[in-house]
């Protein structure tokens, strides 16, 4: 049976490690994000490489390690430079001497056939029925890692003890991984929704509201921005992440077929600050800085790897929306040098200063207040 791997990228790995298994294929989980994934993926990336980049390059490393044969990576199109990561880290990895093959997925309307023609080759469950089963497996996995990852961050801001929350994520992770039949995967989701919903709270608590935006691989993966929805969760803040996985499924690929305009009602939101898609998810953290402010909430935290143009365009205008708006906002540009102590300092302070813009009666415009850099 082909052994197969794909980056590491949040809890994604549950369902496709369902996709896989159900195609046909062993999957090879890489190991969680460590010190020394990032240190194998640097020392053999270019420099000035996307960090995500070169973070993939250490899972894909570590997974050789454990018997991987074959890595599935997504593809893209755009300004994005996502676009070209499975031909460069397949040259990169090439070069460095390591033997594996690539099958990088695009979007279903680019190149349809040929998607069908790697689909055949290489996943040997590949009839409709054997499709749908697998497909309707993970979605459903999916789906309820997202609604509980919702719920968890409101909640996590109003705990009475703290930690109870990400206890509870941690064990619904492990044994939603497990489950195995329809019936079963609902179980898990239902009965721990439920064990959500009863966690006690704060009766009193009028936590912050933060919206969590940027580049989606910064923005989903724990292990590369410092866990930043736990540590903001227990420091009292709900935290609204602005993307998730069957989110970006929808749109990537499905509504990017039927609804060649889907952009639209993103385009009229941001349209005062940008005017064109700029490729990443660039539009999406103008238009929700926007949304946020707009909608009174007390701050927006953008995360950002360092060399990422679309997010370096929307750090552009994020002074002026903030000005406008009064919203104040905070950019973490983060990659491999990046430390835990000093995205806490400024984490820290920028709650401190969110209390005091909430209590401040005549405290001035947030974009004079803070600075996003």
């Amino acid at each position: 049976m082909l052994k197969a791997t794909f980056p590491h990228i949040g809890n994604s790995y549950i369902p496709f490690r369902t996709l896989l298994t159900e195609l046909g294929l062993d999957p090879v989980i890489p190991p969680p994000i460590t010190q020394r994934t990032i240190s194998l993926g640097t020392q053999i990336a270019p420099e000035f490489a996307c960090f995500p980049l070169k973070v993939n390059l250490g899972n894909y490393i570590e997974a050789i390690e454990k018997g991987a044969e074959m890595i599935l990576m997504a593809g893209g199109v755009g300004p994005c430079r996502f676009g070209y990561y499975g031909e460069v880290q397949r040259e990169i990895l090439r070069d460095a001497g390591y033997s594996v093959e690539f099958f990088v997925l695009e979007a279903p309307k680019t190149h349809p056939r040929e998607l069908w023609e790697k689909i055949k080759r290489v996943f040997p469950r590949h009839r409709a029925p054997d499709l749908l089963r697998a497909v309707r497996k993970a979605w459903v996995k999916a789906d309820a890692l997202d609604r509980f990852d919702r719920m968890a961050n409101h909640v996590r801001a109003r705990e009475e003890k703290k930690g109870e929350v990400s206890r509870l994520q941690n064990r619904f992770y492990q044994q939603l991984d497990q489950a195995d039949s329809m019936g079963e995967i609902r179980r898990v989701a239902d009965g721990f929704l439920e064990e959500l919903k009863a966690v006690p709270v704060r009766k009193e608590s009028q936590p912050l509201r933060i919206r969590l935006v940027g580049e989606i691989y910064m923005v989903l993966e724990p292990s590369v921005n410092f866990h930043i929805e736990r540590v903001l969760g227990e420091m009292g803040v709900d935290v609204e992440r602005t993307i998730y996985f069957t989110d970006w499924v929808k749109e990537t690929l499905l509504k990017s077929i039927y609804d060649p305009n889907w952009r639209e009602p993103l385009l009229a939101v941001a349209r005062p600050y940008l005017k064109n898609f700029v490729g990443g998810h660039g539009l999406e953290t103008v238009a929700h800085t926007v949304e946020a402010g707009v909608n009174r909430y007390d701050g927006v935290i953008q995360l950002a790897p360092f060399t990422c143009m679309p997010e370096i365009v929307a750090m552009q205008v994020l002074p002026a929306v903030s000005r406008d708006l009064d919203i104040p906002y905070l950019t973490l540009i983060i990659d491999e040098h990046a430390a835990e102590a000093g995205i806490m300092t400024r984490l820290e302070a920028f709650i401190d200063l969110l209390y005091y813009h909430r209590n401040s009666q005549g405290g001035g415009k947030a974009g004079e207040a803070v600075s996003g850099y």
